[in-house]
């Protein structure tokens, strides 16, 4: 063989220290950020980020697609490494022809070739080969770096772009910010959101704060999952352990004191002079037997463990395992003005809690059609804009919706879901058919949940669900919270 085969280039190119250097870099221009230094779960997060840009990143660079010339060019090196040395010498014009449209190698090896006695060298066919080697080397190597040039300015644009979100989120509500929480927005910030879409998402947020009610209303929700609702399951008990401090003199905390003993560990230096004497030995032999030898007295804390009666509840299966919110919004005209501004701060504190509690959250928006948003998706924050952009009106058709919605609550993944429905609930009782329905969804551990903002909500319609808000404040109650 004449030259080194080239099957391996992209793997030894492609090694870990030059995607560690690209890490670093990375890392060292993000370490600039403000937020990053303000905010530990933000460094957190990038670093994070960053790791698994770098096994992408090495995956990229070993599987990047050289262009066509340099395909066409290691194929024939391929070839001719192959060939016998008489072989090279008596097909060498043929080569640089091939060379010549193909590859910036040509004039090095037209020199090589054409040098005077060049072809009466028996080491020509190696040495050319051995230099083309070395030009396929930094070609590769070239579009590698490059392919990794751009994955570094794709990622640090993609970093720039999540932390400009937590910021921006902070601004929005400043609880956002806090580890249960970034991470998942850190996930959901893809997409670039306008000043508009920040305005709507803080106007939800200060719209929270002055009515707390509907906080409440959110944080009961959810609540439900974790709560105990399924009395046919007994909790498991263990029995605890409980530790106790109590003064003992066997621990050395303090010296207390002096008083007699046997205890050669805290013996006074002066009862040592007995030993020094052979005609008082036997005294200090003696005090010893009768625990008479001057001691330190020691006293400290000690910690006993013992068992204890009381028993702490471990929490079953069905209070850890928490599927998603499915908010269904009541996007009808009867809805315009506080009721709509209700429904979209609810189901935006929904959004906050199903991020701190790593659960799904999708909103179907009902009329006489219905549109669905899942508000934890990587471009979510998008979605949630779009949502609390939108307009109500039209007339209200719960039945689509519901259907909607009880069709995803089918698979497994949806397995102790809520359905929360806002809604004035101006509207016909439901089919036999979809309280059946929803009957048969209930013994999958799934929840159903009404908030109605209307004092002239259809009764029958609040018998399919667990638990039913009513949020229906006076004008003049409006007036007192809006100030």
């Amino acid at each position: 063989m004449l030259g080194i085969d080239p099957l391996d280039i992209a793997v030894i190119l492609a090694d870990a220290e030059v995607i560690e250097a690209a890490f670093h870099d990375l890392m060292a221009r993000s370490q600039l950020m403000p937020l990053m230094e303000e905010n530990k779960n933000v460094a957190s997060l990038v670093r994070n980020q960053l790791e698994k840009w770098k096994r992408k990143a090495t995956k990229t660079v070993v599987n990047v697609t050289p262009s066509p010339d340099l395909q066409t060019e290691l194929a024939l090196y391929q070839q001719v490494i192959h060939w016998q040395e008489n072989e090279f010498l008596n097909r060498s014009d043929d080569l640089l022809i091939q060379l010549k449209s193909i590859s910036s190698f040509y004039p090095k090896a037209h020199r090589l070739v054409s040098e005077s006695g060049a072809k009466l060298n028996p080491i020509l066919p190696h040495y050319f080969c051995h230099q083309w080697y070395q030009h396929i080397l930094e070609a590769v190597k070239k579009v590698q770096q490059d392919a990794l040039e751009e994955e570094k300015a794709d990622q640090l644009e993609d970093l720039y772009q999540r932390i400009d979100t937590l910021k921006n989120m902070d601004k929005v509500d400043p609880d956002t910010n806090n580890g249960s929480i970034a991470g998942r927005l850190w996930d959901m910030s893809s997409a670039t959101l306008s000043k508009s879409d920040w305005s709507v998402m803080k106007e939800q947020a200060d719209f929270l704060r002055k009515h707390p009610k509907l906080q409440d209303i959110a944080e009961s929700l959810g609540r439900m999952a974790k709560d105990d609702i399924y009395p046919e399951q007994p909790k498991h008990y263990t029995q605890g352990i409980q530790y106790q401090d109590e003064v003992s003199e066997q621990a050395t905390d303090d010296i207390v004191g002096i008083h007699e003993s046997d205890d050669l560990n805290k013996l006074l230096p002066n009862e040592t002079l007995f030993l020094a004497y052979p005609e008082l030995e036997v005294v200090f032999y003696k005090h010893l037997i009768d625990k008479r030898l001057m001691n330190y007295k020691m006293q400290g804390k000690a910690r006993k463990v013992r068992k204890v009666q009381a028993q702490e509840p471990i929490p079953s299966k069905a209070e850890d395992d928490t599927g998603p919110f499915i908010i269904c919004v009541d996007a009808s005209g009867s809805m315009r003005g506080f009721p709509e501004q209700c429904v979209k701060a609810i189901a935006f504190a929904l959004m906050q809690i199903a991020l701190a509690e790593d659960r799904d959250c999708f909103v179907v928006l009902f009329s006489t059609d219905y549109v669905i948003y899942e508000l934890t998706r990587p471009d979510g924050l998008r979605e949630a804009s779009d949502f609390l952009s939108y307009t109500f009106h039209g007339g209200t058709d719960l039945s689509p919706a519901i259907t909607a919605a009880l069709t995803q609550m089918e698979s497994d993944k949806y397995t102790n879901a809520d359905l929360v429905i806002l809604s004035d609930f101006i509207a016909p009782k439901q089919s036999k058919d979809m309280i059946a329905h929803v009957d048969k969804l209930k013994l999958n551990k799934n929840r159903f949940h009404a908030i109605s903002l209307s004092k002239y909500a259809n009764p029958e319609l609040m018998n399919i669900f667990d638990h039913h808000w009513a949020y229906v404040p006076t004008v003049g109650q409006r007036f007192v919270k809006q100030k």
